[in-house]
């Protein structure tokens, strides 16, 4: 699933190490998740959601222009 967190994330001038420590993961965590390594959990998407002040749909890109894969 691909997203757009480091985008947001870099709008709010927060480092991955600051938005990590606000999500309680590591650094490594969400570098893997902006580069599409490793999908979150649903309570991460939420947390990091939240705190990027953005909703799900606005967060998380489809590949295929909004249709689910699989």
């Amino acid at each position: 699933m691909e997203n757009r967190i480091k985008e947001y994330r870099e709008k709010d001038g927060l480092s991955q190490g600051k938005l990590a420590e606000l999500c309680n993961v590591s650094r490594q965590t969400i570098n893997a998740i902006e580069n599409n390594k490793y999908d979150p959990s649903l309570q991460l998407a939420f947390d990091i959601a939240r705190i990027l002040r953005v909703n799900m749909e606005e967060l998380f890109i489809s590949v295929d222009g909004g249709k689910e894969n699989g």
